[in-house]
């Protein structure tokens, strides 16, 4: 199923323009769908043809930055603050129903916030990969979770994370490797991860020193679709989307720590959330590695009701084990039922 199987929509102001596919019943509980860097609002197809089957209205927005959505041309746009703000108008078109909000990878960012700054616009919230961090989720914040074990400070100062600071300090040439051969640059990204990764440095560590997320050729080297992951419908739109597009809006959410950490200050109760909350970790996830690190430890101080699921697979969860991703929300689902 790709994006011209649902529903989709659309929601202008004066300050952004949101695009949405949906499924389910428009009169079902609301569920929102957030993905992240860099996703489409398609890459949830098979958690939203799932719960729309049980009766839920699903929707998966394309991100500021992303798609037919608006993509601004300063930095600044791309903060949590101003992507939040987007949420809420889109909630707004939705008809403001107390959502179940499900974030992965950049786009736990704003779930979180959601929860944090507007609990009354949730039942529940769910985060794949990424977990919350009441102080803001920065490289500075997630760098001081990073295993010393696994990368001593000496060779590896932001351990997994050097990819942001390669994003941070050179954004230019990180945008422009990326589109250099988008068809080329999804077919490398989009791969099935092999446990084999857990214990080794992630392929991200050293991308300062490499020159790049490709190395001194910037550019993706050419490899065929892993079939196993996005079909070709989908690949395509990913490609069609980016060729358009380009990556400097998608890779600016990585450029606005200092007011996210401004924003996250702003939450009332210091940021706690007391909403029913559900974190997904990726067991082969070497970038947000939350089961040989501290990462999740912050958030596990800062979620009143928090429930933890641990699937065996890489950062893309939602496309290497769909069943049992949606397994896990299903599970959650039915505790936040029963509280209601």
């Amino acid at each position: 199923m790709t994006a011209d199987r649902f529903r989709s929509g659309a929601c202008e102001t004066p300050r952004h323009r949101t695009v949405w596919i949906e499924a389910g019943p428009a009169e079902g509980p609301l569920m929102i769908f957030v993905h992240g860097w860099p996703e489409l609002g398609i890459i949830w197809e098979h958690q939203l043809r799932h719960f729309a089957a049980a009766g839920c209205r699903c929707v998966a927005p394309d991100m500021r930055g992303y798609g037919a959505s608006s993509v601004p041309t300063r930095v600044t746009d791309y903060s949590v603050r101003e992507i939040t703000a987007d949420l809420i108008e889109l909630h707004d078109a939705l008809g403001a129903a107390p959502a179940v909000w499900v974030g992965h990878d950049w786009g736990c960012a704003p779930v979180w916030s959601i929860a944090a700054h507007h609990p009354e616009r949730c039942r529940a919230v769910a985060a794949l990969c990424v977990p919350y961090f009441a102080r803001g989720a920065t490289a500075e914040n997630m760098i001081a979770t990073v295993n010393r074990g696994l990368y001593p400070m000496e060779a590896h100062p932001a351990g997994q994370f050097d990819y942001w600071l390669y994003h941070r300090e050179h954004a230019g040439p990180a945008a422009g490797a990326l589109a250099a051969d988008v068809r080329a640059t999804f077919a490398a990204m989009y791969r099935r991860t092999s446990p084999d990764v857990i214990g080794r440095p992630s392929k991200y560590s050293d991308v300062r020193s490499r020159g790049g997320f490709f190395g001194p050729d910037q550019r993706a080297p050419v490899m065929a679709r892993d079939e196993t992951m996005l079909s070709a419908d989908t690949f395509e739109a990913f490609v069609t989307a980016f060729e358009r597009t380009g990556f400097r809006g998608a890779n600016a959410w990585y450029l606005n720590d200092a007011d996210n950490a401004i924003f996250a200050r702003e939450a009332p109760a210091f940021g706690r959330i007391d909403l029913p909350a559900l974190f997904v970790h990726a067991a082969w996830d070497t970038v947000c590695d939350t089961v040989h690190s501290d990462l999740a430890v912050p958030m596990r101080e800062d979620c009143t009701t928090l429930t933890e699921a641990v699937v065996e697979t890489g950062h893309m969860l939602m496309l290497e084990a769909p069943d049992a991703v949606n397994d896990a929300l299903g599970r959650w689902l039915d505790t936040v039922k029963e509280r209601s």
